[in-house]
């Protein structure tokens, strides 16, 4: 198996040596390399690679950046990072699942990443990393005040936890969210897309992109037509929603089956 890889590191050369490097391996292909996160989403987008070669201290947006926005993402590829990081950072990483290679590169370290990405690819555990992607960011942001959702409810304004919230869904040209016995507007998110950044890190499923669920508040669910998923919620209404059928394997991974 093919296994399409792209570099994003700001100084070339270090560029030009992990391409010479991966030139060994007969079932790398390397798809493209980039000197920033902004045209690593765009090169990421174009070519949706399996894995990525990530720097982390890069001018501007770091590494860390481009996993925070590739996180909104239905599919996102396998990282290694490629780091001078003190080994507490080192450590974080480990803990993480996420394989790493320390400047300057070693050929028998790199032969080790590779195999251990193989595995990757072949038990198909990405919903398992994309988790532990999740954890190191959590890890590498540190404390943070805790995200609420301010809706409208009488003409007051009230805070949600992401706990109270079942369901979030774009009716009419507005966002509802939907707790177990009530719906309200949101109050200044005017996207789902914006809504689901603001949200990056909570127990959230793009089901389709009218609508974001609560992976907490499912009661059941089953396989439907054309290769999609139908989910009945935990409200009050048992409400019943649909998950894309371009979205269902990435559900599949999230809830590990």
């Amino acid at each position: 198996m093919i296994i399409r890889c792209i570099i994003v590191d700001d100084e070339q050369p270090a560029r030009d040596e992990l391409r010479y490097l991966l030139s060994s391996f007969t079932d790398i292909e390397i798809t493209g390399d980039v000197d920033s996160v902004g045209k690593a989403v765009s090169l990421i987008e174009k070519t949706s690679p399996d894995l990525v070669f990530l720097d982390i201290q890069m001018p501007g947006r770091t590494g860390f950046d481009l996993i925070k926005t590739l996180s909104l993402k239905a599919q996102m590829p396998l990282f290694v990072f490629v780091t001078a990081y003190d080994n507490y950072a080192v450590e974080a990483f480990e803990k993480s699942a996420i394989d790493y290679l320390l400047k300057p590169l070693s050929v028998k370290r790199l032969a080790l990443t590779i195999e251990r990405v193989r595995r990757y690819v072949r038990e198909e555990t990405q919903g398992t990393i994309q988790d532990k992607l999740q954890t190191l960011l959590a890890q590498m942001a540190g404390p943070k005040e805790a995200v609420r959702v301010s809706v409208e409810n009488n003409g007051r304004m009230q805070l949600l936890s992401p706990e109270e919230i079942v369901y979030c869904s774009y009716e009419s040209g507005r966002i509802l969210v939907h707790t177990v016995t009530e719906e309200y507007p949101v109050y200044s998110i005017s996207t789902m897309d914006k809504l689901a950044e603001h949200l990056v890190g909570c127990s959230f499923f793009r089901a389709h992109r009218g609508v974001l669920v609560n992976l907490d508040c499912i009661r059941e669910f089953s396989p439907w037509f054309n290769g999609k998923y139908n989910l009945i919620m935990s409200d009050d209404k048992g409400t019943e929603l649909v998950v894309s059928r371009t979205r269902v394997k990435d559900f599949k991974k999230r809830l590990g089956i």
